[in-house]
């Protein structure tokens, strides 16, 4: 059992997340603050699951604004596993969403549509999501390390450029939504990420 301090040292939620989240419970209601932030805690659930299961100890929880990463030394874990443990948390959502469709029908609705959606984000072929880095272990896999980079690489900054200028048109014709502004925020500075590593030789 952890003690107070053990837990804020495990436990690290950046400003930029308490603002975040503030500004949504303000602007969407606390109920819907909860289911979003119910569907994200079954997300690392999964992860948190999986990696237990491969004897992987997890030292923490860093939260920020684009997300939650699990702490935890992978390096012993093989490219399956280290994919397993990566696919556990979209994993754990569409299990989600799919077991409250069979019991609930509508009456979890929302908290299933909010599973989906965090399941479909994360799986965008975009570095840090789940999907980019499942690219990255796949290719690894096939073709080793040099060849995965290269994937993620060039997928990612594809990926990341043409999603954020649809959120940019999107919010432009409709008057959008301000929530979409993170996502595209996010979206271009993976982007920005990728052209920076894509400069540097691959060793």
């Amino acid at each position: 059992m952890w003690r107070p301090c053990d837990l804020r040292e495990r436990i690290r939620i950046s400003p930029g997340f308490c603002l975040l989240t503030a500004w949504f419970a303000l602007d969407n209601g606390w109920e819907m603050l909860g289911i979003v932030l119910g569907a994200a805690a079954v997300h690392e659930l999964g992860h948190c699951l999986a990696l237990r299961l491969l004897g992987v100890p997890i030292g923490g929880l860093r939260i920020g604004i684009f997300g939650a990463e699990l702490a935890a030394d992978r390096r012993g874990l093989s490219y399956p596993g280290e994919l397993a443990a990566v696919l556990a948390g979209p994993g754990a959502n569409l299990l989600c969403a799919v077991s409250l469709t069979l019991l609930g029908g509508t009456r979890w609705a929302v908290f299933t549509g909010a599973n989906l959606v965090l399941c479909a984000f994360n799986m965008l072929p975009v570095r840090p999501l789940d999907g980019g880095r499942s690219l990255y272990l796949l290719a690894a896999w096939g073709a080793g390390p040099a060849a995965g980079e290269r994937a993620v690489r060039w997928t990612g900054e594809a990926a990341s450029l043409l999603l954020a200028a649809s959120l940019v048109f999107v919010m432009a014709r409709t008057g959008g939504s301000l929530w979409l502004l993170p996502a595209a925020a996010g979206l271009l500075l993976a982007a920005a990420r990728e052209q920076w590593a894509g400069k540097i030789p691959d060793l």
